[in-house]
């Protein structure tokens, strides 16, 4: 029988996170696991490596909060494997809901008894006097904001029409996942996770019509930049320097990432936890 491999991503930062690690490499190596990392931990039994060295694996998971996710997807979105992100005590919006003990983890990632959510992703081309530049994708929002203290100018168009000339601070293009996030601070509306939809709003616009909106992930968006400078960022990991004339395509991508919950929840009960919304008294079933 072959040895089963798992890549654990661990937010070395937080002691509660590597406590955590340093149990769960126990357990695992119970049920017969060889345990990889490329987090900056020295943990016995967890062989620690590069990004492009850890080993082909069943199963990515983090121990951290949603930023610690964002890196795992790294990992799992190219392996095609689930994603598993353990609650250490504060609620998010991609790890599971209630502090589980390590145990439990252990022994559903050791069944595969955990359940899988697929995640649309965003994909974002960058092209400058004809030529793709850059390409990335993103799974929770593709922004571009400006880098002075002036407003950046960008010409937004869907489909090949021309939708309007923002003076703003930026851009957000978000999926479902993300609009928890970043697009959410910015006022734009959440998305059920199960949609496949793209938030697209403008941050601090100048104009009357700033409305955020919802887009198909089949339609292409395509931001020029008519400002000196700008930045794009996916997800806040990947960042790219713009110019002027920059042409910055964005469209769904065609791949996606599982998430993986061992207790699978309802999204509404994932906001009600995350925002404490009042829901007692509640008499329903």
């Amino acid at each position: 029988m072959s040895t089963r491999k798992a890549i654990l991503v661990i937010n070395a930062t937080r002691e509660e996170a590597v406590t955590a690690a340093k149990s769960l490499v126990a357990l695992l190596a119970k049920e017969g696991f060889e345990l990889s990392t490329a987090s900056a931990v020295d943990i016995a039994g967890l062989s620690r490596t590069s990004m492009e060295d850890l080993p082909e694996s069943e199963i990515v998971i983090v121990l951290g909060g949603d930023g610690t996710i964002l890196r795992g997807a790294e990992i799992a979105r190219p392996r095609n494997i689930p994603l598993l992100g353990v609650n250490l005590g504060h609620v998010g919006f991609m790890a599971e809901v209630e502090k589980l003990s390590l145990e439990s983890v252990a022994a559903s990632v050791a069944a595969k008894s955990y359940a899988t959510d697929p995640r649309m992703l965003l994909a974002y081309s960058v092209e400058r006097n004809g030529q793709e530049i850059s390409r990335g994708w993103s799974l929770n929002e593709v922004t571009i904001e400006r880098t002075e203290s002036t407003m950046v100018e960008l010409l937004v168009q869907v489909d090949r029409r021309p939708l309007s000339r923002w003076g703003c601070d930026g851009l957000i293009a978000a999926t479902p996942t993300g609009s928890t996030a970043y697009a959410f601070s910015a006022g734009g509306p959440i998305l059920w996770p199960n949609l496949d939809a793209v938030v697209l709003l403008p941050i601090s616009a100048h104009a009357l019509f700033s409305r955020p909106m919802v887009i198909s992930p089949q339609s292409e968006i395509v931001v020029e930049i008519e400002s000196s400078k700008a930045t794009l960022s996916a997800d806040a990991l990947r960042e790219f320097s713009l110019m002027q004339g920059d042409r910055v395509s964005i469209t769904g991508d065609s791949s996606v990432v599982h998430l993986a919950h061992v207790q699978p929840t309802l999204f509404t009960d994932r906001l009600v936890a995350k925002f404490k919304l009042p829901v007692e008294g509640w008499r329903g079933e």
